[in-house]
């Protein structure tokens, strides 16, 4: 079932970095960004990962956990993960089930030949686990100050 905005996520569990179990009611009352890139210790998606390390105190501040998903395995997260020196957890998606419930698996043409990639897809997930906010197809400047400004403006999180 895909998520849709405005509409609380299914349920569905997935396995990350440092033995966290994510589960949407294992973040009750917290807004969550999950952010989908391609590939581990690529250009882009290392750029992107230390944006949000770096507005990671902010994201705090805002009430709001953040997790980055790609298809990787716990071992290539754990290195990426200590190599930027990642303080939010990252989710291995090794079997692509959170990939294709969020929709981001996408054709794309690398070196002339069509292949099953990852669109950069970002989804902001509110303190009563209802979807708020998708950015798909991002490019990665100015995107995190774009997240954080949503974060921020979460009407559910404000009262709390």
């Amino acid at each position: 079932m895909t998520p849709v905005l405005n509409k609380s996520l299914p349920d569905f569990e997935a396995s990350a970095t440092s033995g966290v179990k994510f589960t949407p009611q294992a973040f009750a009352g917290k807004a969550v960004v999950l952010y989908f890139y391609p590939k581990d210790h690529t250009p882009g998606c290392t750029t992107e990962a230390m944006q949000f390390r770096d507005k990671h105190p902010e994201f705090l501040a805002a009430g709001a956990v953040v997790f980055g998903v790609s298809r990787d395995n716990m071992v290539s997260h754990d290195k990426f993960k200590q190599n930027l020196e990642l303080p939010y957890e990252l989710i291995a998606d090794t079997e692509e089930k959170l990939c294709h419930m969020f929709g981001v698996v996408k054709n794309k043409i690398m070196y002339g030949k069509k292949v099953k990639g990852i669109e950069r897809s970002t989804f902001l997930i509110d303190g009563n686990g209802v979807l708020r906010a998708e950015w798909r197809g991002i490019k990665v400047a100015g995107h995190v100050d774009e997240v954080l400004e949503a974060v921020q403006s979460l009407d559910s999180l404000k009262a709390a």
